[in-house]
């Protein structure tokens, strides 16, 4: 057998959303911002796509801006929107962190807890005379931790910051339009939600000051040059609205499969294996190994398809800077391994990868 528990690093792609896309690749192929019939039919479809997912949001469409994804939506964020210094959580993606470093007007980091989450009073801490950004993760994309939004959001109505928020890895199982209250932008993309790779959207609040990050062209309200991709744009707005329709149902779904394969796994293992973090969206796992060197090979061989975190970083062999951030030694950030649930999940496929863990750790059943 071999089951692929990695949904966090990416989604395959959904049959009936593929059945959206697949008219845009051939037959209706026009240039969205060509001036003729060709290019008004796709503009139409991009528009269509604009305004269903500014309905899941609860958003004006004039609000959504595409982009190529989760990290060019991140880049653009955290480096143009607003004014001033930004202030980033020492738990958020690279593409958050690594762009921050390039913003005039400097930087300050929130610290997360042991526990894994960055606290309104931390945030506080960090901020600065001159803060303009604040940027918190809905749900970090290894540990599955979901912050406090609504607390952090309080404190930069209180500061006069914006608040941005990567949820890449909080469509599934959080409910975007809430999160949209309390935040100035956000950002998502599209394969993390069954949808197509080479699509995302940075959601932006009017009048938050959003400069373009790419030039060279009129596209998104001249703020975003570049040739529209028709038909990752249409599969994505529907894979959202798909996947917010459908959100309570896999919450439940991947809670139950998630405490099946957790409770197996800590039941032979012990004091082996540490969980971590609280506060986790139910379709993550992250566990650390006393043993964990080399452990995702051997479960590669033994037919269960893991993550050592975010796969964006998987092959540079580095410590987690999350599992540093919260305090773990630099042996324990190369030790675990993250799990992640989807909606195709089957128990017999959780039953089968945790008894590969119990054996691949060193321990029989």
């Amino acid at each position: 057998m071999n089951v692929y528990l990695d949904y966090a690093a990416t989604t395959p792609l959904d049959s009936e959303i593929l059945d959206h896309m697949l008219p845009y690749f051939k037959g209706e192929f026009g240039n969205p911002d060509s001036a003729h019939a060709y290019g008004r039919r796709t503009a139409y479809a991009v528009s269509q796509a604009r305004d269903r997912i500014a309905r899941v949001l609860n958003v004006q469409p004039g609000e959504v801006y595409f982009t190529s994804g989760g990290t060019e939506a991140d880049n653009w964020a955290a480096r143009r929107l607003g004014k001033g210094s930004v202030c980033v959580s020492a738990i958020e993606h690279h593409a958050v962190l690594q762009s921050a470093q390039l913003r005039a007007g400097g930087v300050t980091v929130a610290q997360a807890n042991e526990r894994g989450i960055v606290t309104a009073q931390a945030a506080a801490s960090a901020l600065g005379g001159d803060t303009g950004l604040v940027c918190v993760m809905a749900v970090n994309n290894e540990t599955g931790c979901i912050q406090p939004l609504k607390e952090i959001s309080a404190l930069c109505r209180l500061r006069g910051a914006l608040l941005f928020s990567d949820c890449v890895q909080a469509a599934c199982t959080q409910n975007l339009k809430e999160i949209c209250g309390l935040c100035d932008a956000i950002s998502l993309s599209a394969h993390k939600l069954y949808g197509p790779h080479g699509a995302g959207a940075l959601v932006v609040k009017k009048g938050s000051g959003l400069a373009p990050l790419i030039s060279g062209g009129e596209q998104e309200r001249g703020l975003r040059g570049g040739t529209l991709n028709v038909p990752a744009i249409v599969g994505f707005s529907y894979a959202l609205e798909r996947a917010q329709a459908e959100r309570e149902a896999f919450v439940t779904r991947s809670a139950f499969l998630r405490e099946r394969f957790e409770q197996t796994v800590l039941r032979a293992l012990g004091s082996a294996v540490q969980i971590d973090g609280e506060n986790r969206a139910p379709n993550i796992s992250h566990i650390t190994f006393s043993r964990g060197e080399s452990l995702l090979h051997r479960l590669d061989l033994a037919g269960v398809a893991a993550s050592g975190g975010a796969a964006c970083s998987a092959q540079a062999a580095l410590p987690s800077h999350v599992m540093r951030a919260m305090g773990r030694s630099e042996e324990q950030a190369r030790s675990g391994i993250r799990f992640s649930f989807g909606k195709h999940t089957t128990e017999e496929e959780v039953d089968f990868a945790a008894q590969q863990v119990i054996a691949c750790a060193g321990v029989r059943s």
